[in-house]
C-alpha cells in the first residue's frame, strides 16, 4: 500500500499530457500488486493464493519497466530510492511467497 501511495505521488509531477498514458498505467501496475494480493489470500486455497501472487509479480514487473522508461526518457531523473527499494522489497517478498 505504501508504494502506491509513493507511485501516486510521483506520477503527480508526469507532464499532464502523460495523464491517460504512463501515468495511468503505472497507477494501474501499482494498485493491481495489493489487489491481487488481497484477492488471492481470499479465495481460500493454497494454488488460488499462488496464482494472484504471480499476477501481482507481474505488475511489479510492469512497474518495474515503467520508472526505467520514465527515467530513460526523462520524465524522472532518478525515479526515488525510496520507490524503487520498496518497489524491490516487495517483488523479493512475492518471490519468497510464490516459492
Amino acid at each position: 500500500m505504501n508504494l502506491v501511495t509513493q507511485i501516486y505521488r510521483i506520477t503527480n509531477d508526469l507532464p499532464k499530457d502523460e495523464q491517460f498514458g504512463i501515468t495511468s498505467q503505472m497507477r494501474r501496475a501499482a494498485v493491481s500488486i495489493p489487489s491481487n494480493i488481497a484477492e488471492g489470500r481470499r479465495r481460500g486455497t493454497t494454488p488460488e493464493f499462488k496464482r494472484f501472487l504471480s499476477i501481482a509479480y507481474g505488475s511489479g514487473a510492469e512497474l518495474e519497466t515503467q520508472l526505467e522508461i520514465c527515467r530513460r526518457i526523462g520524465y524522472l531523473q532518478n525515479p526515488e530510492p525510496e520507490c524503487c527499494e520498496l518497489l524491490s522489497e516487495v517483488m523479493r517478498i512475492l518471490n519468497t511467497l510464490i516459492t
